[in-house]
């Protein structure tokens, strides 16, 4: 009888951490869905800024930050004291280590959006040196690929990360031809290196920003299925086999 009184005690104590830990894990990812929110309302208003011309626009976004890191370093102390208290395993393991970068990634994002805001503070106090076509367009890609890389990882859809990791040589080839572009105004007259070398950097920012939604989309897809896709490790895997 005492053994199995102690069994189902351990048993209770068992399932009790195991409820805890459930209501910690999905507190992490509303709270990661939290941070996420006020990245891409910072991505928003730089692009917004840039486009308007607007710099009261530009410095909340620079002000807001600050909230962005102090969310980054609760999200990881979080992580941290799951890992230490529950010492998760599998399925549970994997979102921990995800959201871990995840995290990381998001605070990043918002590094490049206070970045692209301080680059459109200049530019307004500074006549326009041409219409803005390729970065909007940048912009818009790069937003999307933010978003679908959040749902993928809330839905846990492969399927939607794989798609997004595509779409960053669609990023990739605008960063190019806006570099080459600008490239061309800096050699015409060099009144306009400084203003094109602001609009190059805003262009690379938002090239990093869908890097890190791609970076999103690999820890999905081994938070999902335990496998790493970085560095066309699949590729390199592939090839092991031939040989």
């Amino acid at each position: 009888m005492i053994v199995i009184a102690f069994s189902v005690r351990h048993y209770l104590k068992g399932h009790e951490m195991e409820r805890h830990l459930d209501i910690e894990l999905k507190s992490i990812k509303e709270d990661l869905l939290k941070m996420a929110g006020l990245v891409e309302q910072a991505i928003d208003r730089s692009i917004k800024a840039i486009k308007n011309r607007d710099e009261d626009r530009a410095q909340k976004v620079i002000d807001q930050d600050r909230e962005i890191d102090a969310m980054e370093i609760q999200i990881e102390n979080d992580c941290f004291t799951i890992l230490a208290r529950y010492q998760p395993v599998a399925a549970d393991l994997r979102f921990i280590m995800a959201s871990i970068k995840i995290n990381n990634d998001l605070e990043r994002m918002g590094d490049h959006a206070v970045n692209i805001a301080q680059k459109a503070q200049s530019l307004a106090a500074a006549p326009s040196l041409k219409p803005l076509i390729d970065i909007p367009l940048m912009a818009d890609i790069v937003q999307g690929m933010l978003r679908d890389s959040l749902n993928s990882f809330v839905n846990g859809d492969v399927e939607q990360a794989r798609l997004v990791c595509e779409k960053d040589d669609d990023v990739d080839a605008l960063e190019v031809q806006v570099h080459r572009e600008l490239l061309t105004y800096m050699m015409e007259d060099h009144r306009n290196i400084s203003r094109a070398l602001q609009l190059t950097m805003i262009a690379k920012n938002l090239e990093r920003i869908a890097d890190l939604s791609t970076n999103i989309c690999e820890e999905v897809i081994f938070m999902v299925e335990g496998r790493t896709i970085k560095h066309h490790s699949e590729d390199l895997h592939l090839k092991s086999d031939k040989e």
